[in-house]
This record gives C-alpha cells, sequence and structure tokens, in this order.
C-alpha cells in the first residue's frame, strides 16, 4: 500500500488502484454511459449528468469514502472503477463497475479481493457488503466466488437486489 500526493494507492498482480482525481473524468465517463456497464446499474447517466456525478463521487471521496480508478500496469489503460463507501442500510459496501472488455478475464476477483483485504487489515472494518441486481448473475456468482455469503434479498431501485456480505473472520480473501 502507497500513499502518494494523498491518494491510497493499491497494486495488484495486474493492476493499479489509484485514489479517483479530477484528471480522470473522461476515463471514468466511459462507465457512466456505457449501456453493458450500466445495464444493472439504473441505466446509462445522461451526458449532461456526467460532470455532476463525477463530482459527487470526488467529493465524496475526499470526505468518508474511498473511490479509485483501475488501471493496467503495463500501459496505465483505464478499465474500471472501485469503491468503499456507505451502504444505503449501513455498514461499508464495496462496489465496482468494469468496460466489458476487460469482463471474465478475473479482473473483477483479483481488485475486489485486495480491495476487501484493505478494508479488513487496513482501515480495519469488520464486515464488507455487497448489492446486485438478482438478475446480474455474473456478479452474484463473482461475490459468492470471493467468499461473500447472499445476506437477504429486496425489493429497491425497480428491482430485486441481492444482499451479500464478508466478514473478517470468515474471510478466505488472499493477503497479497
Amino acid at each position: 500500500m502507497e500513499h502518494k500526493n494523498g491518494g491510497i494507492i493499491i497494486e495488484t498482480e495486474r493492476c493499479i488502484l489509484a485514489k479517483i482525481k479530477i484528471d480522470d473524468f473522461e476515463d471514468v465517463k466511459k462507465i457512466y454511459v456505457n449501456d453493458l456497464v450500466r445495464r444493472y446499474l439504473g441505466g446509462v447517466i445522461p451526458e449532461e449528468h456526467t460532470r455532476t456525478k463525477f463530482i459527487e463521487t470526488l467529493n465524496r471521496s475526499q470526505i468518508e469514502s474511498h473511490f479509485w480508478v483501475v488501471r493496467l500496469k503495463m500501459n496505465n489503460q483505464f478499465i474500471g472503477l472501485i469503491s468503499l463507501d456507505k451502504h444505503v442500510d449501513g455498514g461499508i459496501e464495496v462496489s465496482y463497475e468494469l468496460l466489458p472488455t476487460w469482463w471474465r478475464a478475473g479482473y473483477a476477483t483479483e481488485i475486489l479481493s485486495q480491495v476487501i483485504d484493505f478494508a479488513f487489515n487496513d482501515l480495519e472494518i469488520s464486515r464488507v457488503l455487497a448489492e446486485t441486481q438478482t438478475a446480474n448473475a455474473s456478479s452474484c456468482r463473482l461475490l459468492e466466488r470471493i467468499g461473500m455469503k447472499l445476506e437477504r434479498k429486496v425489493q429497491r431501485f425497480g428491482a430485486e437486489q441481492a444482499i451479500y456480505s464478508i466478514e473478517k473472520a470468515d474471510s478466505t480473501v488472499p493477503r497479497l
């Protein structure tokens, strides 16, 4: 774990997770306007609202939350976002959004495992949540693969949501 320019840098085998900054807007906008990425997240964010959403995210990241851009180590290419933020029901939630080019190549598993490890060991958080639509079968499988357990299902945001959790005591997330 490195701290550079006030930002926390997390490294995985293939990626660098750097604290989000104003210069990341054009890359992050690719996530906001991508139909496939936003399919289970309420849909594409209209172009005229992307900067406002980005500034809100940037501001939250400065105060109590952690938002990182995910880039490949080999060429610094932007592939997505990952965060630790307050969950709507309380507690801390890990969220992730990768551009479709990088799906099904192990990147999400790699970055999620490292961020959960960071939450447990650096932030001393004992429990991490994740929420996804039950219709997003790939995301549900991913969360289960990294050791998260389905806690409950709720109806919200116009769809059935699955709430997953992992406790530090139960974690099989490897310390890399």
